[in-house]
């Protein structure tokens, strides 16, 4: 009898999710009947510790809130991972022993890549969790300067009513990594001067649901170069696939 593989999704509140929906097609596209992907929805990181007693477990996706939480448990973490300081890939070796990595920089590095020209030199980051992270080493990678933009303004962060005039001249591409505008809240969205954004701008979403959110809805009005998280979400799903089966 075949051992099932087992991948999954470690996350809260994650019955929306693009994970268990993508890999479940994966494996039925390509006829990997020995692959099974399930949502593991928990409220607290400490659940964890009975997820990974399945010894047919061999890869997990973490994401919102347990990207940062989950580090304590790994029992090595990649490089690139460490410096970002967020995992959100798992993969369980042969003798049981977890190590985490990062494709979320990997996947947003490639999605926003082919949307850049010369103009595009400095980026806000809007939100300071685990996927701005992510997002901040990526763009370290692309030589892209960056500011994080937070409720609350400090020696590290510019708040939200500091975004003016003069800082729109300065920085031409806005990323949204907070988790305002999903589904169900999709009347929720970052309160930024949309006025002032134009062709030169890009405004990209990690969002993905839905597909259009109100804070690309408002920056495509106002003539700026949109994309939401779907590309970037592919990119990281099948860096992570390509990990899982690395021997």
């Amino acid at each position: 009898m075949t051992t099932v593989k087992q991948f999954g999704l470690v996350g809260k509140n994650i019955d929306y999710s693009f994970s268990k929906k993508y890999f479940s097609e994966k494996f039925e596209k390509e006829n990997l009947d020995n692959c099974n992907y399930q949502n593991f929805d928990i409220q607290s990181v400490f659940e964890i510790t009975q997820i990974i007693k399945n010894p047919n477990l061999a890869g997990l996706n973490v994401t919102i809130p347990y990207k940062e939480e989950i580090i304590p448990f790994l029992d090595k973490i990649s490089k690139k991972a460490k410096k970002i300081g967020a995992v959100n890939t798992i993969k369980i070796t042969k003798k049981g022993k977890l190590k985490g990595y990062n494709t979320d920089f990997y996947g947003f590095q490639k999605s926003l890549n082919s949307l850049l020209n010369e103009n595009h030199k400095k980026a806000l980051i809007l939100g300071t969790g685990g996927a701005s992270k992510a997002v901040a080493f990526a763009l370290r990678k692309l030589e892209i300067q960056f500011t994080f933009v937070s409720q609350k303004d400090s020696q590290d962060y510019l708040s939200y009513e500091k975004l003016d005039e003069n800082i729109f001249q300065e920085y031409q591409i806005i990323i949204n990594c907070t988790p305002l505008g999903t589904f169900p809240a999709t009347d929720t969205y970052p309160k930024i001067p949309y006025h002032l954004l134009n062709a030169n701008f890009i405004a990209f979403d990690l969002v993905y649901n839905p597909e259009e959110t109100i804070f690309l809805k408002k920056a495509r009005q106002h003539g700026a170069i949109t994309k939401n998280g779907m590309e970037m979400l592919i990119f990281q799903a099948e860096k992570a696939w390509e990990i899982w089966n690395k021997k």
